[in-house]
């Protein structure tokens, strides 16, 4: 059974406005996940994005269709997942950093062998493991099982700052949060 989304996010826009979006929204896995509470924002113009110099066999899915998984891994032990955005072609994403876990705690306890609710999701590497992303799930579409995304029902505000983790464009205010989560991977500055 395909389940339909509550609302559509315009995944065609650009990265940050669809990293902004995302906040608040729902993403399961498998029927198992939470509330999108941390993203980031990549573009090809971005120095920090894997299609800054062009498409390659990795990054091909972000140069694909929009709406679509972009895994990889990371520092070779996490599975990382990211949405496609723009049209065709033109290659960028986000980068879903955290989430507060909500639906099949038990099977996310699992995976990332602990119980603290806390630290299930909060990073992408956590995220990943507790979601159970492998490179099985590059390039699905979004829209259809094994993902389920859906716009929030209601209006979230969002924290703004720079990436995490990265080494070039750090400046960049493409880090997007749930105002007062305690679930994000660390805190944003204050102001």
């Amino acid at each position: 059974m395909t389940r339909r989304h509550s609302r559509e996010i315009d995944f065609d826009a650009p990265s940050e406005q669809v990293a902004r979006a995302l906040i608040g929204a729902t993403l399961l896995v498998d029927g198992v996940g939470g509330v999108i509470v941390e993203t980031e924002a990549y573009d090809q113009v971005d120095p920090a994005s894997h299609t800054h110099r062009g498409p390659t066999a990795r990054n091909a899915a972000m140069f694909g269709p929009s709406g679509h998984a972009y895994v990889y891994r990371s520092y070779g032990i996490h599975w990382c997942l990211n949405f496609t955005c723009r049209p065709a072609g033109h290659g960028a994403g986000v980068l879903i950093r955290a989430l507060e876990p909500r639906v099949g705690l038990a099977r996310m306890q699992a995976r990332r062998g602990t119980d603290d609710v806390r630290l299930l999701c909060s990073g992408p590497g956590r995220l990943g493991q507790a979601l159970g992303i492998t490179l099985a799930h590059y390039g699905l579409p979004l829209d259809r099982p094994p993902f389920f995304v859906a716009a929030p029902d209601e209006a979230t505000e969002a924290v703004v700052g720079p990436r995490i983790g990265i080494s070039k464009a750090v400046d960049a205010p493409w880090r997007f949060g749930l105002l007062g989560s305690r679930f994000v991977s660390r805190p944003f500055a204050k102001g």
